[in-house]
């Protein structure tokens, strides 16, 4: 949690998977599609909000690698480093929404530019600590600001939200 108890720095929802696709660049007239694609592992969602800054990303960087969501083959909770299994980070400015009405409204998303620079350094101290920890984990990451395709194959709705 963040030392300020009133609201959250950022947003995170994790999702066991058995495989994800997510398209990081949409086709055009000149290419095709391209995508990132891990095996088993884990789906982090991340988004930031108004006030976050570096100072939170080693404390979620370090909860969202080390926490024990997926099973092992022998049915034990192990974390997603010492699975060893795969990372996909997929930025998701949709987390911080909040109804009014009928409608969505993001009025507490960090600016775009902030939650970019972010994006970026949370990616880097991903790779780091899996890096640090086992050679066998990768992390693959979505792009931020644009939409994207998800395809998610889970062995159940295996979902958590955590705020920082």
């Amino acid at each position: 949690m963040t030392e300020r108890s009133s609201s959250p720095a950022a947003r995170t929802v994790l999702q066991q998977c058995l495989q994800a696709r997510l398209q990081v660049k949409p086709a055009d007239e000149h290419s095709e599609a391209q995508f990132v694609q891990i095996d088993r592992g884990m789906v982090i969602y991340i988004c930031f909000f108004k006030g976050a800054t570096d100072e939170i990303l080693p404390k979620m960087v370090s909860s969202l690698l080390n926490l024990r969501l997926c099973e092992s083959d022998s049915g034990r909770m192990v974390s997603v480093v010492e699975l060893p299994g795969s990372v996909l980070l997929v930025p998701q400015a949709t987390l911080g929404g909040k109804n009014k009405g009928r409608a969505m409204q993001y009025h507490n998303n960090i600016s775009k530019e902030d939650g970019l620079r972010l994006y970026h350094a949370f990616v880097s101290l991903c790779e780091k600590e899996v890096t640090a920890a086992s050679a066998e984990v990768t992390v693959k990451h979505g792009t931020y600001g644009n939409r994207q395709v998800l395809k998610l194959d889970t062995n159940g709705p295996y979902t958590h939200l955590m705020e920082f």
